[in-house]
């Protein structure tokens, strides 16, 4: 019944298995991978014919995590799975990077790639198993795909190289890298580091490159088994329009291409549009060819573009190759949030706002292995009057959701520890303007609001996006690309981090002849512009301000035996909440015993931390205190004096003189001055008036004559 055939590989010191033939037959292609015991299942379907008009390569990426993966059930009213958490959502980006690439020139078809994670055995992470599958899948399918490709995760452990460390040594990791790659080049890579210098992370890329070759070679066994014919595509031949169009046109493009302000730009390429139109397209011309025309017209473009800047080493605003555009750089714009700044690269502007909470503000992130709390929240959006155009707004899409967790990364590793700086952090990233990379605007507005909001980061961070243009063995790489360039060049390849080294490394490759010299050139030349960059930023600030903002929480800690817990919580919660009622300040404990008191008022926080310390301290003998009358007896009076507690005035104890009954000298709701005198034989308390001034609250002298 089933034609099964299975290939495994050790890997890494666990077993790969890639098997295909009993699961999801009427797919085009379908894999179940397995390492460890976290199994993957990947189909691919591919439509048997594009679109009427169709423009672009229609390819999804769906990458999923069942619950029952991991032996839970979903939380919440309906107990199933709901929209994309962040990590789908990334992970669908990463596998999506390096396999659209590959497809032939010029297929249209519509392609979906679907990923399930069927088994998670919490030691190795889904996502390069997810990939590996969707290369083995996609392989198998007959789609014109010019893979395989395979990937891999790099840990640096104790100064040593560590191929696809599991999730419990990732902590102990000083890199988190994931490289992707077919057997000749390298074609994506996403990272977060310690400030790690160039060579190192060129290293890291490459061993990863060496380490997945296995991979590919078992994805290319089990094809010669079971894969589909390959379907008949032929790549659409258009030179000789192409031609024609650049006879028309083609000085009218470079011209525009020389002009610097991108609305001129745009307003000049509009122009040669119009001349292509009014000359190619007719009544009689059907909507496919029409978009023939504009395909056509885009190649012409980046033809031209490509071949001025290798040829003359100019770029599009008249840069050299390794100039970046001027910076201005701006923090406080916003006085009454918590930290402000303004970004502005060229024609890229980031407006960055920082915001200080609570643990009560602290994130929590329902995954596979376990739910946790994120204390760090940066989200970036990108609203379309930033390009000058009209859009959609609303719930962040995919690349905005990237966009911001690479930036994220960027900036991680230099924030202070929980100790040291206990606020959950927000930061927002609104992109005003773009023409050029957003997400490294974002991380040096990120960097700079940040300290505005005086948040002790270990050093400043910055980013900068490399272009690559390259045509046979001439090749320019470019620093600080601009969006045309991005759009019309072969790489793009975004590099952050400090003075000392990178904090985050992306890459994505549209060919396949990258070669190692060109990464490394590429990381030195951004390493120029980072520091750069780091320099125009010190201009407006270039560490944490000593004081937080006048309307920023203050946060005080304060550590408690772990047995005084449900003493300062109170029976559900409710000593805890009449201290947050009665004096405005939040209150955060955790199972230690630490307790973080926030306010922007410090009254508050005295008034809370105080309350505490009546609950968990004892009173000492000989201590004077503030305290109020509960109730009168004939004997005396009980003063409520240290937090709950309570303790006997006796009569003879209320004044110096006789006194005949008690409310003679108190009535209950009095506040008075008392001396704790100490315990009697049952450990009841005895307090004292008379050795106290009632008006200053200090103890009377004796007169010992």
């Amino acid at each position: 019944m089933f034609d099964q055939h299975m290939i495994e590989i050790e890997w890494g010191g666990r077993p790969l298995t890639l098997e295909t033939g009993k699961v999801a037959r009427q797919a085009d292609g379908s894999v179940m991978a397995t390492y460890g015991e976290t199994v993957v299942h990947a189909s691919v379907v591919a439509a048997k014919s594009p679109k009427a008009g169709q423009s672009f390569f229609p390819l999804t990426v769906n990458y999923q995590e069942k619950t029952y993966a991991a032996g839970k059930i979903p939380g919440g009213f309906f107990k199933r799975e709901g929209r994309p958490s962040e990590k789908e959502t990334l992970t669908s980006r990463l596998i999506d990077r390096p396999i659209r690439p590959l497809f032939a020139d010029g297929f249209m078809c519509d392609t979906q790639v679907i990923l399930t994670v069927m088994q998670h055995d919490l030691e190795n992470d889904p996502d390069i198993v997810a990939m590996v599958a969707a290369s083995a899948a996609l392989t198998l399918s007959g789609a014109p795909f010019q893979g395989p490709i395979g990937g891999a995760r790099i840990g640096l452990i104790d100064g040593e190289y560590v191929l696809n460390p599991n999730i419990d040594e990732m902590p102990e990791s000083g890199l988190d890298l994931i490289v992707a790659g077919t057997k000749d080049a390298v074609l994506m890579v996403e990272s977060e580091a310690e400030q790690l210098d160039e060579k190192i992370m060129l290293e890291a890329v490459m061993f990863g490159h060496r380490e997945f070759q296995p991979v590919i070679d078992a994805i290319v066994e089990l094809a010669g088994k079971a894969a589909k014919p390959a379907r008949a595509h032929e790549a659409p031949d258009h030179s000789e329009l192409e031609k024609k169009m650049d006879k028309l046109v083609g000085k009218d493009i470079a011209k525009a291409y020389t002009i610097s302000d991108k609305q001129e730009r745009y307003d000049a390429l509009d122009a040669a549009k119009a001349k292509v139109k009014e000359e190619f397209v007719t009544e009689e011309t059907s909507s496919d060819d029409g978009q023939i025309i504009s395909d056509v017209f885009k190649h012409l473009q980046a033809n031209v573009v490509r071949g001025s800047i290798l040829k003359t080493g100019k770029r599009i605003d008249g840069r050299d190759t390794k100039t970046v555009r001027d910076i201005v750089s701006e923090v406080g714009i916003l006085p009454r949030t918590h930290g402000s700044a303004l970004f502005t690269r060229g024609e890229t502007q980031a407006f960055v706002v920082a915001t200080l909470g609570t643990g009560e503000d602290e994130q929590f992130i329902d995954s596979l292995t376990g739910t946790y709390k994120e204390n760090f929240l940066l989200h970036y959006n990108f609203p379309p009057f930033s390009v000058g155009e009209t859009g959609r707004t609303g719930s962040p899409g995919r690349r905005e959701i990237g966009h911001g967790k690479l930036a994220w990364r960027a900036i991680r590793p230099m924030l202070p520890g929980r100790e040291e700086f206990p606020y959950t952090i927000r930061v927002v990233s609104e992109i005003t303007e773009s023409n050029g990379s957003s997400s490294m605007a974002t991380v040096c507005g990120t960097s700079l609001s940040l300290m505005d909001a005086g948040v002790p980061l270990k050093a400043p961070v910055a980013g900068i996006a490399m272009g690559l243009i390259k045509e046979g063995d001439e090749f320019a790489v470019l620093s600080d690309i601009l969006g045309d360039e991005d759009h019309l060049g072969d790489m793009d390849f975004k590099v952050a981090g400090t003075a000392e080294g990178i904090t985050s490394l992306q890459m994505d490759i549209k060919i396949t002849g990258i070669t190692e010299e060109i990464m490394s050139i590429a990381l030195d030349q951004a390493k120029d512009g980072r520091v750069h960059i780091l320099g125009e930023m010190s201009k407006a600030i270039n560490e944490g301000r000593a004081e937080l903002g006048e309307f920023a929480p203050r946060i005080e800690q304060m550590k408690i035996a772990t047995d005084k817990i449900r003493d300062v919580i109170g029976a559900g919660g409710k000593v805890i909440r009449e201290i947050v009622e009665k004096t405005g300040a939040k209150i955060n404990i955790d199972d230690e015993g630490v307790i973080k008191i926030a306010s922007s008022s410090a009254k508050e926080i005295d008034a809370a931390k105080a309350w505490i310390h009546s609950i968990v301290d004892e009173p000492e003998v000989g201590v004077i205190y503030e305290g109020k009358v509960v109730k009168t007896v004939d004997f005396g009076a009980f003063v409520n004096f240290f937090g709950a507690k309570d303790g006997l005035v006796h009569i003879s104890q209320l004044a110096n003189e006789r006194v005949g009954k008690t409310t003679d000298v108190v009535n209950e709701g009095d506040t008075v001055w008392v001396k704790l005198m100490g315990f009697d034989d049952r450990g009841k308390v005895r307090l004292s008036m008379k050795v106290v001034d009632q008006e200053s609250g200090k103890e009377i002298p004796r007169d010992d004559s």
